[in-house]
This record gives structure tokens, sequence and C-alpha cells, in this order.
């Protein structure tokens, strides 16, 4: 057995190996928090870029050249999608070698992770002395847990920028071509990985200004990607008659006059999904404030509550929402909106404070970033907000610095607990999405087996995950234009999910009902709960603290004479 001599001497050597080591540590941690999630089933927009990989597959140059159902009818995947293919091209490339499991290709998107983690520490220690906790406050943060954990773009797009902002902060400061050169590829795989990755443009040219460098030592590499947008325009106009980046702004502006929130409402909603996708940045804001800076999260605090409160049109949105778990979720907002005004603050003050071109830096992507989310994007979700993990994090330790200078001991307790807090809300977060896409794989594989000898079609509504599970188990999605549906069909309709409208009663022979129950008391995405992860319209929070209701499944014997379906809600 170990004494305390031998225990205390054992610590301190890793310790040493850690300090000496900071990457390995970094990766070992990241592969540590996915690891226990990487068979979590596909899940929300993952089947589009499993089917556009499969497409590569076979049509490498024509990535969106296929139908889907993902709405009410069929449409052309390059009308569906709202994202440029490189992911898919990844995954594509990635099933190659593991396959098309969920295991597999989770291993593979270990990849972009463990590179968005060690480019933040990377980027962290031009900015600040703690470049290590840096990195974990972006790995805690429960958007960086949830998105490591899915098959979309956002994470592969935020390690891309992460580099990119390395490459061209190097270049500029040490006046390396090279460096530059590799900054504007690096961009344009970010805006080929997700279009907000184009934002890059203006962030690095103001930084270029601010730096002082003469505008034709670098001004020249931010053509590339310029380039690269311009080509991608091109060709897509000339594949699907219509250039897709063109198609992606007019589906914002569609879906935010569709759904109907003021700006004012979205920037509300916004704020308290800011304060909860870096809820690892909040739990160590209460260390950054001195005596005389408290007066800021109380009165951020009164003022959500005063605006929240009695906002009826905004509650009116969320119908959803009834009694008890309605006054909670209105003091869960409270509470992470006013978190998430606290965090803005950051980037004001390290502005006010420093006035220089990191200061500029880290203030225009935290705002811009912030005012895309919550005023240009077709919905608050906290995947637009991702991106702002590593600049909100440099913060967070760059104010921890001030408030504590000269400080000896990197890791005092206060900070470690603050970590392991926010992993333990993150890894909760985690395990509720988890628990939900595997509701859907169950339900799907079990309705199958049960009803997949029926001699009708077995139909189903709704999308996501469910939808792939469904395609592949053996049930056809239900197209209200196209599908020619008979007497005596099945149609499965689930309780959580989208384009949802169940068979009118008298028409129709409830089966059976399947009931999944998973995570108890955390949710990600449901409207009677508050959790609208994905999308804001279900939901005003990331994720919601109350009861969960269990995912259900029905079942229903169609009698409808034989022909196209009409149904109307119940």
């Amino acid at each position: 057995m170990l004494t305390g001599l031998n225990r205390r001497g054992m610590t301190d050597k890793i310790q040493r190996w850690v300090a000496a080591h900071p990457r390995w540590t970094l990766t070992f941690a990241t592969v540590a928090a996915l690891a226990p999630f990487l068979a979590k089933p596909f899940n929300i927009d993952d089947p589009l870029f499993l089917w556009a990989a499969r497409q590569i597959r076979a049509h490498p140059l024509d990535p969106y050249g296929f139908n889907v159902e993902w709405g009410w009818t069929a449409f052309p995947m390059w009308k569906v999608t709202e994202n440029p293919p490189l992911v898919s091209y990844f995954i594509a490339l990635a099933s190659m070698f593991v396959g098309w499991g969920e295991i597999g290709l989770h291993l593979a998107f270990l990849l972009p992770a463990i590179a968005l983690i060690l480019g933040t520490h990377r980027l962290a220690i031009r900015f600040c002395a703690r470049p290590a906790l840096v990195a974990l406050l972006t790995l805690f943060a429960p958007v960086a847990m949830v998105s490591s954990l899915t098959l979309m773009c956002d994470i592969t797009m935020l390690a891309f920028w992460i580099w990119a902002v390395i490459f061209w902060t190097e270049g500029i400061e040490q006046g390396k071509i090279s460096q530059l050169a590799l900054a504007g590829i690096l961009v344009s795989c970010a805006e080929m990985t997700k279009y907000f990755g184009a934002c890059l443009l203006p962030l690095l040219a103001v930084q270029g200004l601010a730096s002082r460098r003469h505008f034709k030592r670098w001004a020249p590499f931010l053509l590339i990607p310029v380039a690269v947008l311009t080509l991608y325009q091109h060709e897509t106009a000339a594949l699907y008659g219509v250039g897709l980046l063109d198609r992606a702004a007019d589906y914002a502006g569609f879906s935010r006059q569709l759904f109907g929130f003021s700006k004012f409402q979205n920037a509300l909603v916004a704020l308290s999904f800011l304060g909860g996708s870096l809820a690892s940045a909040v739990f160590l804001l209460p260390l950054l404030w001195r005596r005389r800076d408290w007066p800021v999260p109380v009165a951020a605090m009164v003022l959500m509550a005063a605006i929240i409160l009695p906002d009826g049109a905004l509650w009116q949105k969320y119908g959803a929402l009834q009694g008890a778990q309605l006054a909670s979720v209105k003091i869960q907002m409270i509470f992470w909106a006013a978190s998430g005004i606290c965090l803005l603050e950051l980037a004001v003050t390290d502005l006010c404070f420093h006035r220089n071109e990191r200061s500029v830096l880290l203030f225009l992507w935290v705002v811009g970033t912030f005012v895309f989310a919550g005023l240009c994007n077709w919905t608050v979700n906290a995947r637009s907000i991702l991106p702002l993990c590593p600049a909100v994090a440099i913060l967070v330790a760059r104010r921890l610095e001030a408030r504590f200078p000269g400080l000896e001991n990197p890791w005092p307790a206060r900070i470690i607990g603050g970590l392991l807090a926010a992993y333990a809300l993150a890894w909760g977060a985690t395990m509720a999405d988890f628990s939900q896409a595997s509701a859907c794989r169950q339900a799907a594989q079990e309705i199958c087996d049960d009803f997949g000898h029926n001699s009708g079609t077995v139909w189903f509504q709704g999308h996501w995950g469910f939808q792939l599970y469904m395609t592949e188990f053996g049930g056809t999605p239900l197209d209200f234009k196209q599908s020619l549906v008979k007497p005596h069909d099945l149609l499965v309709v689930p309780s959580n999910n989208t384009n949802l409208l169940p068979p009118d009663a008298r028409k129709a022979t409830l089966l059976k009902t399947y009931i999944f129950t998973g995570a108890q008391y955390l949710s990600t995405l449901n409207a009677k709960t508050g959790a609208g992860f994905y999308a804001s319209v279900f939901a005003p929070l990331p994720f919601a603290f109350g009861l969960v209701p269990p995912e259900i499944f029905q079942v229903y014997a169609l009698e409808f004479p034989a022909g196209i379906l009409t149904l109307k809600p119940n």
C-alpha cells in the first residue's frame, strides 16, 4: 500500500508530467470525456450529412443530387440542406475505413474535437497564462460536449476556425507568408464546412488592420476564401440551378418570418442560450468579481426578471409549457440570460482595459457571433453559440489573471471545483441527448420488428434520427402530397419530433403505444420541458431541468380509402 508520502510523490509526478505535456493531457481529456458516448445513435440533422456522404461515395462531384422527404413532402436535397458539403466528404472518406456505424463514425469525429481543443490551447498561449484552463473550459461547455457527439458540421467548422486564427495571428506577427497562406486555406475549409465560417473574413481583416501591418502584406491571402466561395456559388448554380450560398441566405430570412419571433425576442432567447451553452464559463464568473463588481450580475438578474416574467407575447409562442414547468423555465431563463449578459460584459471590459489588436479580435469574435446567432440565423440554437466557446474561455482566463495577479497555484480548489461542476452539467446534457436518440432508434427497431410482417406499408411521420432508423428497419416516410395510402396500412407517429399530424381518431385505430423513459430530470430537446438545444422555435433554453416526459410512439391502423392521405390535427 502507498503511504501518504508516496501518494504525494506520485501526485507531484503526475502534476509535473501534465505540466510538461499539456497537449497529450488535453488529448486524453477529450477522448475520456467523449468516449462514454461513442455509441450514441444518429439524431437530429445527422441523417442529412450521412445521406450526402453516401451520395458522394457514388457521385463525388454531385453531393446533393438526390431527393429526400424532410418536411411535408419530398424535395431535392439541395433545397433541404443549409450547409456546404465538406463534412459529408469527410464522412464519405471515414466510412471507407470505419464503415457507416455509430461507433466508427463517432471515433472519426474525435479528430476534429481533438483538433479544436488543441487549437484552443495553442491560441490561448498568446492571450493568457492559463491556456490549459481555456481548453478545458471549452471542452466542458455543454454545447461543445453535445455537439462533439453529432455528425453535424459545427465542431469541424470551429476546429478549422481556431487554426485559421492561429496561423493568421502568427503569420501577421512574424511576417510569414506561408502561415498567412495556410490561414487563407483554413478559412476556405471553415466556410465549406459551414457558411458561418465566412465570418472569419471580416474578423481577420479587422485584426490585420488593427495590427498596423501594411495592407499588402496580408490582404491578398483573404482572397483565397473569397475565390473559393465564388467558385462554390458558380458550380452549385451550374449543378442545381441556384447558388447554394444564396439559397441559405433566403432560407434564413424565410424562416425568421415564418416563425414570427421579433428581433427583441430572439435576442432575449439568445442571451439564455449564451449563458446555458457556455455554463463552464458561467461557473467561474463568481471568481472574477470583486465586491464592487457585484452590482453588474445583480442588475442583469433584475433586468431579465423584469423582462421575462411578464412577457406574455413570448410565452404564447411556447404554449406547450404549462403550470409548474413554465414557472421553472422562466426562472432558468432569467438565470442563464443574466449569465449571458455577464459573459458579453467580459468582452466589453477586456476591450476597454487592453485596447489592443487581441482585445479587438476577442470583442468582435464574441459580439459578432452573438449578433449572428440572435438576429441573423434562421433560429437561435446552441450550435450557433458554439463558436463563442474559445473566445469566452480566453476572456475568463484573462479576467482571472487581472483578478489574481501573481497567483502561484494555477489550479486552486475553486477553479477545479468550477471545472468539475461544468463537466457534471455537460455530462448530464450529453447523456440526455444520448437518451433521446436511443429512444428513437429503439422505437424504430421494435416497431418494425413487431409490425414489419404486416401486409401493408408501415408509414411514419417525423424526421431526424427516427427517420433514418425507421427507413433502415423497413418503414416508409409519409409524403403528405405523394404517398399512396391503402386501407389497413399502418402509420407511426412519435410524440417529440417535427412535422407531425396525427390521424383523425374516427378513421384510424390505435394499435399500440410504445413508451421509452430516458433521462428523467434534464433534457436537450422537448417543448414540454423548455429545452430547445437544436432550435429555439421549440423552446427557449438550450437544456432544461424538470421532469422529462417519456418518448411516446403510437402505431395506428389506417381506415382511409386508397389514395393520398389527408390528415388533420386531432
